[in-house]
């Protein structure tokens, strides 16, 4: 049934991102700013009113939560988790590095989950025992063991110290001790680690709906994700990191110190 679930997912990311698609590099794709200071456009709504149609016609006993429109109650224990752009931001200045995520929750534990680039075409998915897989064939996190020739990807450098509790100070040892930083990456960069094309990236501040897919795609391509202090699985609320698994306890104590 995972499998039925994955290539649910798969189409509808995808069709959700072509949706994107019709706003990007468009007038059409300016923002409104919402009470948090983030910002929302026509396709963030729109994607997300897709994928819950399409969930609501398929699975019309699921449970559904989304970063626009909020949750959606239902009577089973699957419970599907939708950001419809990741990286509003990069989607409203025509940056391509934008995603369509959507994740499955079965009983506590994300089971499924997918992440589609629809402005590269680039789509990274897996489910619990089926391995994970980069436009359709298998990936891993990559083998680097030395923290000075690792990538280490991020999001804006000003978010770490605006979270407090001594992330600045820990985000400041990281991109030192690495060997190189790279910026302008939302989720993408969560691709690139699970792909083996870069190390590490790491969030100070992470919504549900933000790392839905994660889980999954971080276990099956045997890499780490979760929070700073080495405890694997979904943050809700919190920071997020994601290693390959040569590196990840020294990232974590580095972190940590």
């Amino acid at each position: 049934m995972l499998a039925d679930y994955l290539r649910f997912a798969e189409s509808t990311a995808r069709e959700a991102g072509a949706l994107t698609l019709k706003y990007f590099l468009t007038d059409a794709a300016r923002a409104d700013f919402k009470s948090d200071d983030t910002p929302v456009t026509i396709a963030d709504r729109e994607a997300e009113a897709l994928i819950r149609r399409r969930i609501g016609e398929a699975f019309p006993d699921h449970q559904i939560v989304g970063e626009e429109y909020g949750t959606t109650e239902g009577t089973s224990d699957h419970r599907w988790i939708i950001d419809p752009i990741d990286g509003t931001k990069s989607f409203v200045h025509g940056v391509p590095l934008y995603a369509v995520l959507i994740a499955l929750e079965i009983r506590g534990r994300i089971e499924v989950g997918c992440a589609y680039f629809p402005a590269l075409d680039e789509i990274v998915s897996a489910a619990s025992g089926l391995g994970a897989h980069w436009n359709g064939k298998p990936c891993r996190v990559s083998d680097v063991s030395q923290l000075d020739r690792a990538v280490c990807a991020h999001i804006d450098t000003a978010s770490f110290e605006r979270a407090g509790q001594g992330k600045g100070e820990a985000w400041d040892r990281l991109q030192r001790a690495v060997y190189y930083n790279a910026g302008w990456c939302d989720a993408y960069g969560y691709l690139l680690v699970a792909t083996g094309r870069a190390e590490i990236i790491l969030d100070p501040v992470m919504a549900v709906w933000d790392c839905g897919p994660f889980p999954p795609i971080f276990r099956e391509a045997g890499g780490y994700f979760g929070d700073w202090s080495g405890h694997e699985g979904r943050i809700d609320g919190g920071e997020a990191l994601a290693t390959n698994a040569a590196l990840r306890d020294e990232v974590v104590a580095l972190l940590n110190r």
